[in-house]
């Protein structure tokens, strides 16, 4: 170690100084440069290409954690720790998440709707249960608005909507979108705060069509729509953040390929025991496809 802090640093100070200072001789630092890199420094060097590669790839938002998992789903042998000392070697490092403003404001009250989650964001199969919410993002040309309708089984985001104004046309649009794509509904939880976009008398009507349950949490507490809180944090603190918008149409480019292209297809969410939304979805299609296989046969 002694000789590589030397041989780090050789450019910016005296050889023989670094060596008396650190009380190795010259002629064992030269004698160890002479024989080469170690196995080991040889395998860090091509594992530090791969994170700069995977660290690229992600668009700089990966930290340690899931660079682990991209080298593992790569077929490479190597521990989480090693990781996390490359990436401090290398000054590589994934985004933190910063706290959003909460956007709601307070609709009709519904005191008969409970909260039928209770704080409890998880669910065992698709379509068991939704969290929906709005935030805004600033653009030049004034706000963007954004809706978003998350399947809290995988994580995965089923509408959306986008719009310059915080209209109930923006939920119901990121609703109608849900709806589309998930087709058969019936008991499903839809889980939103009392903002008035989702109390309103259309959208509750859009609900009970498809037979959707609506859930309500408290108006302001973030707690109450963790999951959603959680998403808007790492849209914005992994993506949003780092841009400017001069028009809102480069927003909604913008967010639209942060979900579709890249959050529901390979971003690797902890929740999912770092898989994307969609291959979490996918490896729990694989599975009930194996099962029905084997009881075909017995």
């Amino acid at each position: 170690m002694r000789f590589q802090f030397i041989d780090d640093h050789r450019d910016r100070f005296c050889v023989r100084l670094m060596c008396r200072l650190m009380r190795v001789s010259p002629s064992g630092y030269y004698a160890w440069r002479r024989r080469g890199l170690s196995k080991r420094a040889v395998e860090d060097a091509e594992i530090e290409r791969e994170i700069v590669k995977m660290h690229d790839e992600s668009h700089q938002i990966y930290g340690y954690r899931r660079i682990y998992k991209e080298l593992l789903a790569a077929g490479k042998r190597v521990s989480r720790r090693r990781v996390a000392r490359l990436m401090r070697k290398l000054k590589r490092q994934g985004r933190q998440h910063r706290r959003y403003v909460v956007t709601t404001k307070p609709g009709k009250r519904l005191p008969e709707v409970p909260d039928l989650l209770k704080r409890r964001f998880v669910a065992e199969q698709p379509n068991q249960a939704w969290a929906a919410d709005v935030t805004y993002i600033r653009t030049g040309q004034g706000w963007l608005y954004l809706a978003v309708i998350l399947d809290l089984f995988s994580r995965r985001v089923v509408g959306w909507g986008m719009a310059p104004t915080l209209g109930q046309e923006l939920t119901l649009a990121a609703l109608r979108m849900a709806l589309y794509q998930r087709r058969s509904l019936p008991g499903v939880i839809h889980h939103s705060d009392r903002g008035a976009q989702y109390t309103s008398r259309d959208y509750q009507h859009l609900l009970q069509a498809h037979q959707v349950r609506p859930s309500f949490g408290k108006v302001g507490s973030c707690f109450d729509n963790a999951a959603m809180e959680s998403f808007f944090g790492s849209l914005k603190s992994e993506w949003l953040y780092f841009q400017r918008f001069k028009t809102r149409q480069q927003a909604v480019t913008s967010i639209f390929y942060y979900i579709e292209s890249f959050y529901n297809r390979k971003r690797r969410h902890s929740a999912n025991g770092y898989l994307s939304p969609l291959a979490f979805e996918q490896a729990l299609a694989a599975v009930q496809k194996n099962n029905l296989s084997y009881f075909s046969v017995y």
